[in-house]
């Protein structure tokens, strides 16, 4: 599968500039972001992407939105709460189901509770479950090797153990290693 961590958010600019949380619940993306996911689009062109899994942040629908535009084709996206943020920051307070229904109509937010991110910081153990259930989940589907997630930092480093950049992406086999 193809791993693609979210445009430059507000969160993303200030922090790296600060190294100190700026107070941003939810942030969308910068100029500079959506641009980064028009280039990841253009990257991604001829990747046989079929399905696109997206966590329900602003940042990562937004990359999504932005990315598909710039992609073409018809791929089928889902809203996967399991590949979000780890609970940390302030940014990692997510918007609520019935605001994002209102802000993104014509996406299926499924089962998505109305508050779907946790009250309080989440461990990094109960991350790295999440990792490994999603990875578990994807190495039984047949088509993983089409399926492109739209994900976070944390995320995507706990899944893999690599850290990716805004907008950068990486090929996962999420088979577990043998031996």
């Amino acid at each position: 599968m193809i791993l693609l961590r979210h445009g430059q958010s507000y969160f993303n600019l200030h922090f790296s500039e600060t190294r100190i949380d700026p107070g941003i619940v939810d942030p969308g993306l910068t100029d500079d972001g959506r641009r980064q996911a028009a280039e990841a689009g253009r990257r991604l062109a001829g990747s046989g992407i079929r399905r696109v899994l997206v966590s329900p942040y602003r940042r990562t629908l937004e990359t999504a939105a932005e990315l598909l535009r710039t992609l073409g084709g018809e791929p089928e996206l889902t809203i996967e709460p399991l590949v979000r943020e780890r609970a940390f920051f302030l940014c990692d307070v997510g918007t609520r189901r019935s605001e994002l229904e209102a802000a993104w109509p014509h996406l299926d937010f499924g089962d998505l509770p109305e508050q779907w991110w946790p009250e309080d910081e989440e461990p990094e153990s109960e991350m790295m479950k999440r990792c490994d259930s999603f990875r578990q989940r994807m190495a039984a589907r047949d088509d993983w090797r089409h399926t492109l997630v739209v994900s976070h930092w944390a995320f995507i480093k706990g899944l893999t153990g690599e850290a990716v950049a805004n907008g950068q992406h990486l090929r996962f086999d999420p088979a577990p290693a043998a031996g």
